[in-house]
């Protein structure tokens, strides 16, 4: 058999949201243990021996993590390899000025690897905790994705906006060894996967429901995108939620609780209907939730990745389970899943 040499070049990592984890009893573990867990997935995860480990930004009481960078430094110094980023920074509410410098930072104390994953993020409180209007969602984003873009060549930057003050032939430190590789989070907006293209950036899909195949198209407007504005080309990933055990049915028994509770609350506080009977096991079977075995999660994996000819691929692992859960899903990922779905790529090719 002749081995596709480009799927040894495919990559897997792990996100997380930080999301709070259940104790033996059923009871929400506190925020600081929640994080310290964190840490400790991360030295799981690079000894398993996987590319990637994203940390994600939020401002509620089910996520514990609301500082990403200090997180990810903490995990810099316990780990040798795996690259370090966001999952995401939510750029609308931020300063590029401080992402940059904060991610520049960790870069440094990571020897090189920090990425960033800039997005609007899924939730909404950070505008009014940083005080900034939700009527100006658009411009917000647009500008500070502009600006930040700039100030990733690290060359003096002369920018001007709406958003933010002006900047006049400003350098901003520290420099970084190599660059810093640089996402934008997008969730299915063809306007915004132009904009990932038009201001360099790389296309992290967050494909959390439906079948994963529905992006393609965005995919392929990415790479057009990219040659009518004549950039070099930048790879794509992929973000979807799972979690892996020994079998099938003791994945589907860890997660349907949490899931349908999850479902519920974000249905409430967006005005989605509940999920019906019969969803959790569709959006296992056809749609964009990767639970199970690892031979079951490792097949679909493979499916996603080839159908779509992403570049990485990222679990979001934290799902409301224990936390001794949660690193096994890991070291299944890591050790078996990810072997398994090169094997299947490499029969493909």
């Amino acid at each position: 058999m002749i081995v596709d040499p480009t799927v040894n070049h495919i990559e897997f990592g792990l996100d997380t949201f930080g999301g709070v984890t259940r104790d033996a009893h059923g009871e929400p573990v506190p925020h600081p243990q929640v994080i310290r867990d964190l840490v400790d997935d991360a030295v799981v995860a690079d000894a398993a021996g996987l590319d990637f480990f994203g940390v994600g930004e939020h401002h509620r009481p089910d996520f514990a993590v609301s500082s990403p960078e200090m997180v990810l430094a903490a995990i810099a110094s316990r780990t040798e390899r795996i690259r370090l980023g966001s999952a995401v920074t939510v750029l609308s509410s931020d300063d590029p000025v401080r992402v940059f410098e904060r991610f520049a930072t960790l870069d440094a104390v990571s020897n090189g690897r920090a990425e960033i994953v800039a997005g609007r993020g899924s939730f909404t409180e950070s505008f009014p905790l940083f005080g900034y209007d939700l009527r100006d969602y658009e411009v917000l984003f647009e500008e500070k994705l502009a600006l930040l873009s700039a100030l990733l060549t690290e060359e003096p930057v002369t920018w001007s906006g709406s958003t933010r003050a002006s900047l006049s032939d400003q350098r901003v430190y520290p420099a970084t060894a190599h660059g810093i590789t640089a996402w934008v989070g997008v969730g299915g907006s063809p306007e915004s996967v132009v904009r990932t293209a038009r201001y360099g950036f790389g296309l992290f899909l967050a494909i959390i429901g439906g079948p994963a195949d529905r992006f393609a198209g965005y995919v392929d407007l990415f790479e057009r995108a990219q040659d009518q504005f004549g950039v070099p080309r930048r790879p794509v990933a992929v973000h979807s939620p799972g979690l892996i055990a020994d079998t099938d049915q003791a994945a589907r028994n860890l997660v349907r609780d949490g899931w349908f509770e999850m479902r519920e609350r974000m249905g409430r506080e967006r005005g989605w209907p509940p999920p019906a009977a019969g969803d959790f096991e569709r959006e296992i079977e056809t749609g964009s939730l990767y639970v199970g075995s690892p031979e079951t999660v490792a097949e679909k994996i493979a499916a996603t990745v080839h159908t779509l000819k992403v570049d990485r691929f990222d679990l979001k692992y934290d799902q409301p389970v224990t936390h001794d859960d949660q690193q096994e899903s890991i070291r299944l990922y890591g050790e078996k899943v990810v072997p398994a779905v090169r094997r299947i790529l490499a029969d493909l090719a």
